[in-house]
């Protein structure tokens, strides 16, 4: 077999070292799918193992629990699990929060509430609630999850809190009114 010239130098090149590096260390089911030119990943938060988080001190997925990470870690997580049509991932990492903590109780309650799981989803947001009032997603969030169970007096209610915390601007006002509504929201 002929070998091309060139070729094992830059197989031995830093840049190489850095693919070859990446490929091996990227966890199993990562987005890490581009680079800029300084070496950085572009995508902004890989894709974990279901359970798992990516901590960004370690730059490793570790296992969702709140001694490994901070519970605001794992809300954003969540979220961004749980936006993403991730339901079950995002409540197997929200399960990790504190139950003292509303955004991740609200997205527990999202989560569940996207599975079908509408009472389930109805329950959490209540959670919420009783520790923030004034929190306007979880009040749509809320609301449309009455719509969903057919309580559209419940939701309207809802509706009348929301106009109170953020007027009728507000994209949370605008996304409870259109399911009242009975159009589309997420």
């Amino acid at each position: 077999m002929t070998q091309r010239p060139g070729l094992f130098p830059f197989i031995a090149s830093p840049l190489a070292a850095l693919f070859v590096g990446l490929a091996v260390s990227a966890a199993p089911g990562s987005s890490l799918l581009a680079m800029d030119s300084g070496g950085t990943s572009t995508t902004s938060t890989p894709n974990c193992p279901k359970g798992s988080v990516w901590d960004k001190k370690t730059k490793k997925c570790v296992v969702a629990n709140s001694g490994a990470v901070t519970d605001d870690v794992l809300v954003e997580e969540g979220r961004r699990l749980a936006k993403a049509g991730q339901y079950e991932n995002a409540i197997a990492v929200l399960q990790a929060v504190s139950r003292e903590d509303p955004m991740g109780l609200t997205y527990l309650g999202y989560s569940h509430r996207k599975l079908g799981e509408i009472d389930r989803g109805i329950a959490y947001y209540k959670q919420a609630l009783a520790i923030d009032p004034k929190n306007a997603d979880t009040r749509e969030y809320l609301g449309e999850g009455y719509v969903a169970s057919g309580r559209t007096d419940l939701a309207r209610l809802e509706l009348a809190e929301v106009e109170k915390l953020c007027g009728t601007s507000c994209e949370q006002y605008g996304e409870l009114a259109a399911a009242i509504e009975g159009k589309a929201t997420d």
